[in-house]
């Protein structure tokens, strides 16, 4: 699979599997089918409510952590700065991985909830 360099260094595959209202009941049966299939990158969201599914597929996957590129993003209710960390420590800890690859803001278009 092809990779990109991103600004940091960091390479990334340049195709990923999103796994955006994939049922929590079937997440892991899927992510690991797209691993099989040769997926390594994975997008996900504290707002899908699959984050745990996703971390058990890759580490009953039998390969490295680091063969694979995980996204997962902050909701906009946490983007306040404490907020902001506590959102990310739940994240990792439904992941239930040693780090994150990317940590995206979702829908990072202005403050429409007021934040100042």
């Amino acid at each position: 699979m092809k990779n990109v360099r991103l600004n940091n260094g960091v390479m990334m595959p340049a195709i990923g599997f999103g796994i955006f209202q994939i049922p929590e009941n079937e997440t892991e049966r899927i992510v690991n089918d797209a691993i099989e299939t040769g997926y390594r990158k994975f997008d996900t969201a504290a707002s899908y409510f699959n984050e745990e599914q996703l971390g058990n597929a890759i580490r009953h996957s039998g390969m490295k952590r680091e063969e694979f590129f995980i996204t997962t993003k902050l909701w906009v209710q946490d983007y306040e700065y404490d907020d902001a960390l506590h959102a990310f420590d739940l994240s990792m800890k439904k992941l239930g991985l040693d780090y994150l690859d990317l940590y995206l803001m979702h829908k990072p278009y202005g403050n429409y909830r007021g934040y100042s």
